[in-house]
């Protein structure tokens, strides 16, 4: 299983989404935990790293846990995603390793992972998403 933290954040009713360089599919900004990480010691890392901006620690909130078919890997080899809202200083810029971030609705699932979709669908069914 590939354990994965990642961001939710949203602006007017859309979920900021990165895409790495060379792929093709967005995913919620964040990435896996290093040895002896918590998950928002991994959380405020990884959003450093790729969007060039701060997490507040005292905001972070767990949102929920998902899991499916890991894109580009061999049938069964799963992904989790912990998802987590919290606040930021900065104002969030594509880093080294993603070439584009963009503010996401539900219209825009088919541009996602596989976990990417269930995590919109969930996040449309409570009214978070549009």
């Amino acid at each position: 299983m590939i354990d994965k933290i990642a961001l939710l954040s949203f602006q007017d009713g859309r979920v900021l989404g990165a895409r790495s360089r060379g792929k093709s599919v967005f995913y919620l900004p964040g990435g896996k935990r290093e040895p002896g990480e918590t998950d928002a010691e991994t959380l405020i890392r990884e959003i450093r790293e790729e969007l060039n901006v701060e997490i507040d620690p005292a905001t972070i909130e767990n949102a929920g846990s998902f899991e499916a078919q890991a894109d580009g890997h061999a049938s069964g080899l799963v992904v989790r995603t912990t998802c987590y809202l919290a606040e930021f200083s900065g104002t969030p810029t594509a880093s080294s390793e993603i070439e584009e971030i963009a503010w996401l609705g539900h219209a825009d699932r088919d541009r996602l992972s596989a976990v990417g979709k269930l995590i919109f669908d969930h996040l449309r069914e409570t009214g978070l998403l549009r």
